[in-house]
C-alpha cells in the first residue's frame, strides 16, 4: 500500500474529535473509513486514496477525560484544493464512533507549502545576514576604519618629559589638557588633535610651561579622581578653562557626541577654583555656564604681561536697548572668533577677527561705543579701547576687575 508523509504532502487536514465515551484509537480510524465508504464516488473513495499515494497516513490523537474522548485527527494530502476540501468536510459526517455519539469538526486545512516558504525565507535572511557580516565591507566603511587608524596613528610624544599627545600641539593657540594616553587616543579619533595627557599624578614641568604659554583647557574623568587631578593642576599651572565627563564616566570612554557636550560646557578655572579645596574634594563642580569650543580653534593667547593701576571709576549702565542688542550680537557671534565694533547708535562699524581686533582699534582715529567679541576679554584689547573712550566691552568670560578699567566689561552671562 503506497503511503505519503507531511512532509510530502500539499495539505493537512486538521479536524477536533468529542466523543460521549471511551473509544480506542483504531476505532476512530475505522469509523472514518467505513462512515465515508462510497460517500464520494470512487475517484474519492479514502481506501484506494491512500493505496494510490493520494492520501497520507492518517493520525489520531486522543485522551480520555471524566468518560469522555477527546482530541484531533491530521490527515496528509496531496489531492488539489478542492478534492482536499471535500474530504474534510465528509469527516463532519461521521456523528457515532464504536457505541459512542460522537462529533468530529474540521477546523483548518493547512497549506503545507506555505509554511515550507515561510521557512525558506527565514532561513535566506539568515543567509543574508551571514553574507553582509563576512563579505568585503563598503568603500564608506574602508574609509572610516582608514581614518580611524590614521588618528590613531598621530599620537606623538611631546616635550622632555614624552607625554602623549596629538601633532597640533605646537600650532594651536588652545590646548585640552587629560589625564592619560587612551583619553588621546579616544580625543584624536573623534578629530581633536590639541590634545596632552598628564600620564601620571604629579604634573610634568612640561604641562606647566606649556600652560604659561596657551590657552589651557582641562578635560577630567567624572569622578572624584578628576576633582584631585584639577586641584593640583591649579596648584602649578596657568589653567584657563575646566570641565568634565559625564558623572561616573571617563573621557577614555565616552562618545564624540559627550566630548563636544562637554567642551562647549566648559567654564572659567576662577568659578570652580573655590570649590576644589581639600575640605570640598568630593564637591562636584558646577559646570552649568556654556562656552562653544572646537578642535585646533585659533585664539588669541594670553599676555598677563600689561600692568594695569587700580582706579576708581562710576560704570555707565546699560539701557534696556543696549542689553537686548548686545546680546543679539554676542549669539551672532558664537563660533566665529570674531569682534563686532559699535558706534553710540549701535550701529556695526565693522567685523573684525579675534586676532585682528587689538590692531584695528589701534589704528581707529574716531571713538567707539562699544566692542563685542566672541571670546575672553583680554587686557591688551581694554588698553587699546580705552583711547578710543570707548563705554563697554561685552565678551564670553574675562579676568579684567572693574577697578582696572575705566571701561564697562561684562560677559555674555551679564547681560
Amino acid at each position: 500500500m503506497g503511503k505519503i508523509s507531511q512532509v510530502a504532502a500539499k495539505y493537512i487536514i486538521h479536524a477536533s474529535i468529542n466523543i460521549e465515551g471511551v473509544v480506542d484509537k483504531p476505532d476512530i480510524i475505522g469509523a472514518v473509513f467505513g462512515q465515508t465508504e462510497g460517500l464520494l464516488g470512487a475517484d474519492l473513495e479514502l481506501r484506494e486514496l491512500q493505496r494510490n499515494g493520494r492520501i497520507g497516513r492518517i493520525e489520531v490523537e486522543s485522551e480520555i477525560h471524566a468518560g469522555k474522548t477527546g482530541g484531533a485527527i491530521l490527515i496528509p494530502s496531496s489531492l488539489d484544493k478542492a478534492e482536499t476540501c471535500i474530504i474534510g468536510a465528509a469527516l463532519e459526517i461521521i456523528q457515532r464512533i464504536g457505541p459512542c455519539n460522537a462529533k468530529i469538526r474540521v477546523e483548518k486545512i493547512e497549506d503545507v507549502r506555505i509554511s515550507k516558504r515561510n521557512q525558506v525565507v527565514e532561513r535566506a535572511k539568515e543567509l543574508l545576514k551571514t553574507l553582509i557580516e563576512s563579505v568585503m565591507p563598503d568603500s564608506q566603511e574602508i574609509a572610516d576604519e582608514v581614518a580611524y587608524s590614521v588618528r590613531v596613528m598621530e599620537i606623538t610624544e611631546f616635550g622632555k618629559d614624552r607625554l602623549p599627545a596629538g601633532p597640533a600641539i605646537d600650532d594651536s593657540d588652545e590646548v585640552i589638557i587629560v589625564e592619560g594616553r587612551a583619553d588621546v587616543l579616544n580625543l584624536l579619533k573623534h578629530g581633536f588633535k590639541n590634545v596632552i595627557a598628564i600620564n601620571g599624578t604629579s604634573v610634568p614641568q612640561t604641562i606647566i610651561d606649556l600652560s604659561k604659554e596657551k590657552v589651557t583647557t582641562v578635560f577630567v574623568d567624572g569622578d572624584r579622581g578628576g576633582n584631585l587631578i584639577l586641584r593640583e593642576l591649579g596648584s602649578v599651572a596657568e589653567i584657563d578653562f575646566v570641565t568634565k565627563a559625564p558623572d561616573g564616566k571617563e573621557v577614555e570612554e565616552i562618545t564624540k557626541k559627550e566630548i563636544n557636550k562637554a567642551l562647549r560646557s566648559r567654564v572659567a578655572f576662577e568659578q570652580v577654583k573655590m570649590e576644589l579645596k581639600p575640605m570640598e574634594a568630593t564637591k562636584k563642580p558646577n559646570f552649568s555656564t556654556k562656552m562653544p569650543i572646537r578642535p585646533q580653534q585659533q585664539q588669541q593667547p594670553i599676555k598677563r604681561d600689561f600692568p594695569m593701576r587700580p582706579m576708581t571709576v562710576r560704570k555707565v549702565e546699560l539701557s534696556e536697548e543696549e542689553k537686548k542688542a548686545f546680546r543679539e550680537m554676542s549669539e551672532e557671534l558664537i563660533g566665529t572668533r570674531g569682534a563686532f565694533i559699535l558706534d553710540e547708535k549701535l550701529n556695526i562699524l565693522g567685523k573684525v577677527p579675534l586676532s585682528e581686533l587689538e590692531t584695528t582699534l589701534k589704528s581707529l582715529k574716531s571713538d567707539v561705543h562699544a566692542v563685542i567679541l566672541d571670546g575672553e576679554v583680554l587686557r591688551n584689547y581694554v588698553i587699546a579701547a580705552e583711547r578710543l573712550n570707548c563705554k563697554h566691552m561685552i565678551g564670553m568670560d574675562s579676568k579684567i576687575k572693574g577697578n582696572e578699567t575705566k571701561i564697562n566689561v561684562l560677559t555674555i552671562s551679564d547681560i
